[in-house]
C-alpha cells in the first residue's frame, strides 16, 4: 500500500471513531445536509488538509458557522 493509501486508511479509522463518539453525545435532533458549490480542486485541498489535521470538513465548517452566527436558542 502506498504511503498516501495508508495515511487515508488511518484517517478514515480515526474519523469513524470520532463520529461514533459524537453520535452518542448529540441531542435527538435529526441532522440534515448542507451543500455549497466550490471548485473541485479547492474541495480536494481542504479535504486533504482536514485529514492531515485529524478533523473533518463537516466539523470545520460547523465550527466556522457557529463562530460566525452562533447557535440557535
Amino acid at each position: 500500500m502506498s504511503k498516501y493509501g495508508q495515511l487515508i486508511k488511518e484517517a478514515r479509522k480515526q474519523e469513524s471513531t470520532k463520529s461514533r463518539k459524537q453520535d452518542t453525545a448529540k441531542v435527538s435532533e435529526p441532522e440534515v445536509n448542507l451543500s455549497i458549490k466550490v471548485a473541485a480542486a479547492r474541495r480536494r485541498h481542504w479535504a486533504a488538509e482536514a485529514k492531515r489535521q485529524g478533523t473533518t470538513l463537516t466539523a470545520t465548517i460547523t465550527d466556522a458557522l457557529s463562530a460566525k452566527f452562533g447557535e440557535p436558542e
